[in-house]
């Protein structure tokens, strides 16, 4: 009989992007409990918080006890990063809990919005242990885009070595078996086939045989996932293509053994063990689309770094519409040093905005701002706002107005963007508040400036039509 696979008895505990949970100490309770059980309970909080408080900040996370008098309790503060990643028991110095924080923007646009932006940010693997069970809040396929791109990168860097090939050539080259060649072919008339032994840059097929392997598994648990959405049929696309370049070869699952040589191999680039990494996990049936009962990976992004890849998206097609060319900062491409004499005094070294679209009259600067309070200000004008809603505002406000000293173009458009809901945004536009606008001259050049929002799960094109408009007014 197949062996039954027990599910782990960890408990999972679940929070959104820039939020707050208080958690009862009591969950950390095991076994018989002392007659001081709130004392009982403050130790075990206390050790908690020291056991966790790395693997927390690998979340970005912090967490603190509270006692109201009454009870003990555990706050968790997230900020803008999203993942999950394993907690210690204090009573048995064991990974039994695990911590997920979710986009508070559903996974269901989120991933939409991965594919749309061309995945140009991903989840990423954290080097902590597994999770003690697999999470069922995150969707499947968020772990196998993990392993996919890790593969597609693999194969970009495949090792080619040197392999010792036995073929009949034409004319001779390396080592001619020439008895074979007098005995068997010359005694046929097969005076053009000569059997050479010689070395050839070839691809190391027994390590495509092992990437076609786990992208054949990952392809069956991901085609389970087709109704999630699009960003789905986006991952099979790109696992079929994948295994289109490895077709050449048989699949074949790899030994441990396999993987110890592949991962202490001649070429260690961090794409290659990467890769490896995911061959093995897939084969451990890890980070599959799936459902496993096996453990989870730990894994963490930036919220930040996404919507600032989904503002430089938006302004790939504001580009379509009115014209220029679209830089990203986070390929460095709009990097303005700062010269500071003595150099050695100088604290930040170089301003980096999020995204610039040049055009020959005309310069968009864009900072992208992964913060909740644009909502909050819709709601209320700008005098019942709280002093430190306001402040971070002000921030905002100058730092992007920083970035206009950047461009030399006659006109300049500097602009603040907040993420917000569909359903926000069709209200800002309904009512005519979807862009605040102010104006300045500086000398011969003029500064515009816009605060907006941009929605999370929306076409691009959708958005970039009505922000282009915007920008093209005068």
């Amino acid at each position: 009989m197949p062996a039954v696979r027990r599910r782990a008895s960890g408990r999972i505990f679940e929070l959104r992007d820039t939020s707050e949970k208080l958690i009862s100490a009591d969950s950390l309770l095991r076994g018989r409990r002392a007659r001081d059980v709130s004392g009982q309970t403050a130790r075990l909080a206390r050790e908690f918080v020291a056991r966790n408080e790395a693997s927390l900040r690998e979340l970005g996370a912090t967490i603190a006890t509270i006692y109201d008098g009454a009870a003990v309790s555990l706050r968790i503060q997230s900020t803008g990063t999203v993942g999950a990643v394993p907690l210690v028991s204090p009573t048995s110095g064991r990974i039994e809990y695990g911590l997920v924080i979710q986009p508070r923007f559903e996974w269901q646009g989120i991933g939409g919005m991965l594919s749309e932006m061309g995945w140009r940010v991903i989840p990423n693997p954290l080097s902590r242990p597994n999770l003690p069970e697999s999470d069922r809040k995150i969707p499947p396929w968020v772990l196998a885009t993990i392993v996919v791109f890790r593969i597609r990168a693999l194969l970009q860097e495949l090792e080619r070595r040197f392999e010792m090939v036995h073929e009949d050539l034409g004319a001779p080259r390396g080592t001619v078996n020439w008895p074979q060649y007098i005995g068997n072919r010359v005694s046929r008339g097969r005076f053009l086939n000569v059997p050479c032994t010689f070395p050839d840059l070839r691809d190391d097929r027994s390590l495509k045989s092992a990437i076609k392997f786990a992208l054949q598994k990952q392809l069956g648990s991901l085609s389970a996932q087709r109704p999630a959405g699009p960003h789905v049929v986006a991952l099979l696309e790109t696992c079929t293509s994948l295994l289109d370049r490895v077709r050449d070869v048989v699949p074949h699952e790899p030994s441990p053994v396999e993987l110890d040589r592949w991962m202490r191999g001649s070429l260690k680039s961090a794409s290659f063990i990467r890769g490896i990494q995911a061959v093995e996990w897939t084969a451990q049936d890890r980070g599959l689309a799936g459902l496993s009962d096996l453990q989870g990976l730990p894994w963490s992004m930036s919220m930040e770094a996404f919507f600032e890849a989904w503002t430089e998206t938006v302004m790939v097609k504001v580009a379509r519409k009115i014209g220029g060319v679209v830089k990203a900062g986070r390929q460095r491409a709009t990097t303005a040093p700062l010269r500071w004499d003595p150099p050695f005094l100088g604290s930040q070294k170089s301003l980096v905005p999020d995204v610039m679209l040049e055009r020959g009259d005309l310069t968009v600067i864009v900072d992208a701002k992964y913060k909740e309070h644009w909502e909050e200000m819709q709601d209320r004008r700008w005098a019942e706002q709280g002093e430190e809603l306001r402040e971070r505002h002000r921030a905002d406000l100058l730092q992007v107005l920083a970035y206009a000293n950047i461009a030399s173009t006659p006109r300049i458009v500097v602009c603040l963007a907040y993420p917000c809901s569909n359903r926000t945004w069709q209200s800002l536009h309904e009512r005519g508040r979807a862009f605040h606008r102010a104006s300045l001259s500086s000398g011969d050049r003029r500064i515009d400036l816009l605060l907006t929002a941009l929605p999370m799960g929306v076409k691009a094109v959708d958005v970039a039509e009505p922000l282009a408009r915007e920008i093209a007014k005068r």
